[in-house]
C-alpha cells in the first residue's frame, strides 16, 4: 500500500481543488489520501463526493499552534467534524487569517514590495488566505523564485521582516480537543529547521505525555540525520512515525507520494480513531 497523510486542496492553500487531489492521487498511484487543509475540512465533502475506485480518503485537518513564541503545526486525523468545542477553536483561527494576511502586506510594502491585498485575495480564491498565498505573490513579483524561498528570516518566515502573528491553538489544548473529538494527533514536520524555530525534543516529550501520537518523520523538509534523530526520540516516547508529501499541488515541487506512511502505522492510526472512518471508494458518510 502507498500511503500519503498530508496534503493541501483550494480549500486552504493547495492548487488543486478536492475533487482534484483525489483524482491526481489515484493517478500517482496512492491507496490512500489523507487531506489535511489548515484548520478548515471545507474541502472534505467535496473529495468524498469524487472519490475514485480503489483509493481511501483520510479526513483530517492542520492545526496551527504556538508553543513558548514558537509555531508549530498539529495533523489531526479521523475527528468528528461535527464536535462543537474543536470546531470553535478552529474557527477562532480560521478568523485571525485575513487580517493577519493584510497585516503581511502591510509590512512587505513598507520593506518597499510592490505587492497588494488583492492580488493576495486572488491568489487565495476561495481558500483559506495563509501565508502561502502572500509567498505565492511574491513568486509572482519575482521577489523570490520559489514559495519555499519566502519561508526564510528575510520575508515570511517564523519572526522575519514580514511575520505577523495570528490567533494558534496552545498545543497541549489542541492534543487534548483532537482526541476529545475522536481524532489521532501527529505533531507535524517537527524537525523543519528551514522553516525557523523549533520546537525542543522536551516539548515533544511533554506533548507525548498529554497524549500525541505521533510525529511526521519522513518529510521533505528533513534531511537524513533529522529523520534519524526524530526516528529514536519517536522509540523513546513511543510515538508513531508517519510519512508524507504535504502536497499543495504546483505551489510546491513536492509531489503526491513523494513520502508515505508504513501500512502497520496506518493500521494503528485507524484503530485508535473513533471519531470517522476512512472513506473507501466513491464516496460515504465521513461519521461513525
Amino acid at each position: 500500500m502507498r500511503i500519503d497523510l498530508h496534503t493541501h486542496s483550494t480549500a486552504s492553500d493547495g492548487t488543486d481543488t478536492p475533487a482534484e487531489l483525489v483524482a491526481n492521487a489515484a493517478a500517482a498511484g496512492l491507496d490512500v489520501v489523507a487531506l489535511t487543509d489548515h484548520d478548515t475540512v471545507g474541502g472534505h465533502q467535496q473529495a468524498i463526493d469524487a472519490l475514485p475506485e480503489g483509493l481511501t480518503l483520510v479526513t483530517g485537518a492542520e492545526l496551527s499552534c504556538r508553543v513558548d513564541g514558537v509555531g508549530m503545526h498539529l495533523l489531526a486525523y479521523l475527528f468528528d467534524p461535527a464536535d462543537a468545542e474543536l470546531e470553535r477553536a478552529r474557527e477562532l483561527v480560521r478568523d485571525d487569517r485575513v487580517p493577519r494576511a493584510r497585516e503581511m502586506v502591510r509590512k512587505l510594502r513598507a520593506l518597499d514590495v510592490p505587492i497588494t491585498w488583492e492580488q493576495v485575495a486572488r491568489i487565495a480564491g476561495d481558500g483559506s488566505v495563509g501565508r502561502p498565498h502572500v509567498a505565492a505573490a511574491l513568486v509572482e513579483l519575482g521577489v523570490v523564485p520559489t514559495v519555499s524561498d519566502a519561508f526564510t528570516p528575510d520575508w515570511l518566515g517564523n519572526g522575519g521582516r514580514a511575520y505577523a502573528e495570528k490567533h494558534e491553538f496552545d498545543p497541549f489544548e489542541a492534543v487534548r480537543l483532537v482526541k476529545a473529538a475522536g481524532g489521532v494527533a501527529v505533531f507535524a514536520h517537527p524537525g523543519a529547521v528551514k522553516r525557523g524555530a523549533v520546537v525542543p525534543e522536551s516539548t515533544i516529550a511533554a506533548l507525548a505525555e498529554t497524549g500525541l501520537d505521533g510525529i511526521e518523520v519522513d518529510h521533505m523538509d528533513h534531511d537524513e540525520p533529522t529523520r534519524a534523530r526524530l526516528r529514536g526520540l519517536a522509540r523513546e516516547l513511543g510515538l508513531l512515525t508517519t510519512g508524507s508529501s504535504d502536497y499543495h499541488g504546483s505551489r510546491k515541487t513536492v509531489e503526491l507520494g513523494a513520502f508515505t506512511t508504513d501500512p502497520e502505522i496506518y493500521g494503528e492510526i485507524t484503530r485508535r480513531a473513533t471519531g470517522a472512518f476512512p472513506v473507501p471508494g466513491a464516496g460515504g458518510a465521513v461519521r461513525r
